[in-house]
């Protein structure tokens, strides 16, 4: 690619799309498109505001339909010339805008021209924005065509098979799991809790040498979407703030906030889309016990046995010993610190034994910073952390040389 030929022809595009575009405008928008290299047409898209483009060319009652013609050049004619995140780029700003079936035909085109891993990653891709339109909200909601919906996923169902991705989704809930907020009175409000970041870094990157792609937590939560995702976009900003990395978030709805079988009812419904969406990944789910993630996991187990892994439950009622041993014979692990349920994800080989060390290391430098309200509570947590501490040391340490 000619570098100066491809920045004089984005100018170019730039004036053509400022303000209002006549259909002669439109025109050479499409001819400046259609005659561009494989490596000017990204270049091109990935330097304009896609949104805008598509809504710059119109369909007229009398004249020339260019916004048809435009989206006909992009999603077929030229689409397998499209690199991956423009693809991507390019279906994000038809979800944005509205999506009538032509619109929701393009998606399927854009999705069946991916394959394999690239299908993967194009999804991925879709998942990363870090606002409520994402995956599932795409293909649950904004394609509302249920045939055009089936075809898509049964194309993702189809390469799933073919090429499984041999990592875990990490979906965890918010309040009372990542920091305290509802039934926990244990710590200050607010407080995110000690090693849970780590931990979820811990089970995104896997047990292996070689640590799987980073970004695949997501956060699932009864709190209600609302059409803009105002709410979620909220969410969003206020789990930034706190350190949380790229994820994504599925709601609840306003009829599901009351009861925990409500709760873990739209929680549930929310994991059966976002099993479809990504049916090349297995699953792993932490939660709390204070509002119906015990429900949630033990149906997500129920379900997918061979595709969730495990349930980890941080305990905010007191759950007795023998219950939790009776939940842990069905994969579900009750835990009071990020280091405990570390200790048992180690056991279950979802994270290594360097990743159980990091997630100790975290867990005691981040209790130090914590103000506490009282000093009994201070003195009752770090009790409660040096016990699951000295588990975790047990097993990290380095093994004394065998007597000869």
């Amino acid at each position: 690619m000619d570098p100066h030929a491809a920045t004089k022809k984005l100018e170019t595009l730039r004036t053509l799309m400022a303000g209002h575009t006549d259909a002669s405008e439109e025109r050479r928008i499409l001819d400046l498109l259609g005659d561009a290299t494989p490596a000017e047409l990204n270049y091109l898209l990935a330097n304009v505001d896609l949104e805008s483009l598509l809504g710059d060319l119109d369909d007229r009652v009398f004249g020339p339909d260019h916004h048809t013609v435009l989206m006909k050049l992009l999603c077929r004619e030229r689409a397998q010339e499209l690199a991956l995140p423009v693809r991507a780029s390019l279906v994000t700003a038809i979800q944005k805008g509205g999506t009538p079936y032509t619109a929701e035909q393009c998606i399927k085109d854009l999705f069946l021209g991916v394959r394999g891993r690239e299908l993967t990653a194009f999804k991925n891709l879709l998942d990363a924005g870090n606002n409520h339109q994402d995956l599932e909200k795409l293909l649950f909601d904004d394609v509302d065509n249920v045939a055009l919906r089936e075809e898509i996923l049964g194309h993702i169902q189809h390469e799933a098979r073919l090429a499984p991705s041999g990592e875990s989704k990490v979906l965890s809930d918010i309040d009372d799991t990542f920091y305290a907020n509802l039934k926990d009175s244990r710590y200050p409000p607010k407080t995110v809790y000690p090693g849970v970041l780590a931990f979820y870094a811990e089970l995104d990157r896997g047990p292996g040498i070689i640590p799987g792609r980073e970004g695949d937590l997501t956060f699932v939560t009864a709190r209600p979407m609302d059409p803009l995702g105002a709410v979620e976009n909220l969410t969003f900003d206020s789990l930034r703030k706190h350190g949380v990395p790229p994820h994504v978030v599925l709601s609840g709805s306003l009829t599901h906030l009351l009861g925990n079988s409500r709760i873990a009812t739209k929680k549930f419904d929310n994991f059966l889309r976002y099993l479809r969406c990504f049916p090349e990944y297995s699953f792993v789910f932490v939660g709390d016990s204070g509002q119906g993630d015990v429900e949630f996991g033990d149906r997500m187990l129920q379900h997918a046995p061979e595709a969730v892994h495990a349930v980890f439950i941080h305990d905010v009622v007191d759950t007795p010993e023998t219950t939790r041993r009776a939940w842990r014979d069905k994969r579900i692990h009750f835990f009071d610190t990020y280091v405990g349920a570390a200790v048992d994800a180690f056991a279950v080989g979802l994270i290594s034994r360097d990743g159980l060390a990091r997630v100790a290391l975290a867990a005691r430098e981040s209790m130090e910073g914590i103000a506490f309200t009282s000093a009994a509570q201070r003195d009752a947590r770090k009790t409660e952390l040096l016990r699951d501490l000295q588990r975790a040391d047990a097993l990290t340490s380095p093994s004394p040389p065998a007597a000869h």
